[in-house]
């Protein structure tokens, strides 16, 4: 599949089949099949929804506004449904620029403003999915190692490799193949659309703490289920972070 931005284009806009599904308390304040994916240079993908599939009764028109210089003037809503407000959580383009002309009529909302969103039948967590970055996960018998503190984190050559997209390498390994002794549980919690919810881990190494130094899904997406219960590390946290090249 070709990227949806080209050299030197800064935003697109392209139709998605999939039903998306907005909620706020326990309504729904949009429901459709037929939104509209907003990519701009920079940022996550935006969910659009054609305004038929909104509940308009929910919204109520604010004085608030803004203004994008590839997509023009933003006018605001606040959302009202489930018992819960949230304000200026709604917006739209009554007039984009042409590039974003497709976006016409059509909604989006602020995600960490609404309480929960779906895709088809499943929860979308953290942000929209991008169709065109894709994930894969191997199992590979070349050496990583991790080093920090002067101590060796892990050794192993039993870990999985994931592939994402605009990303390095992620070695996932085995907490048999780590000095779990050295980790202590971080309450950092963060969610990833693509993998699901992500605890964390910091090192205490002779005195020294490094924090949220690696991450582990419990409870992965089924995509990348070979990462269960796996720790990654953060290079940037660690002296080094090695994988042979066989």
């Amino acid at each position: 599949m070709r990227p949806p931005l080209g050299p030197g284009q800064t935003l697109a806009v392209e139709p998605s089949v999939k039903r998306f599904r907005v909620f706020l308390g326990d309504r729904a304040v949009a429901d459709s099949v037929g939104c509209k994916l907003l990519f701009e240079a920079g940022h996550q993908p935006v969910i659009y929804f054609p305004a038929e599939d909104v509940a308009m009764d929910l919204l109520a028109s604010t004085a608030h506004s803004t203004h994008c210089p590839h997509k023009g003037d933003a006018r605001y809503w606040t959302v009202s449904a489930g018992g819960k407000t949230a304000e200026n959580a709604a917006w739209s383009y009554a007039q984009p620029k042409p590039e974003a002309g497709a976006v016409a009529g059509h909604v989006a909302f602020a995600w960490n403003k609404m309480d929960r969103w779906m895709e088809e039948d499943s929860p979308l967590l953290g942000h929209a999915r991008n169709p065109y970055s894709r994930i894969d996960t191997l199992v590979t018998s070349r050496l990583v190692t991790v080093k920090a503190g002067g101590k060796t984190l892990a050794e192993t050559r039993d870990a999985i490799l994931l592939y994402e997209t605009g990303h390095a390498a992620r070695p996932y390994i085995n907490k048999a193949d780590v000095a779990m002794d050295l980790l202590r549980p971080s309450p950092t919690r963060t969610v990833c659309p693509y993998k699901g919810v992500a605890s964390y881990y910091s090192a205490a190494i002779d005195g020294r703490e490094i924090k949220d130094i690696a991450w582990c899904y419990a409870e992965p997406m089924p995509e990348v289920g070979l990462i269960k219960d796996r720790l990654a590390f953060y290079p940037e946290r660690v002296d080094l972070l090695a994988i042979a090249p066989r």
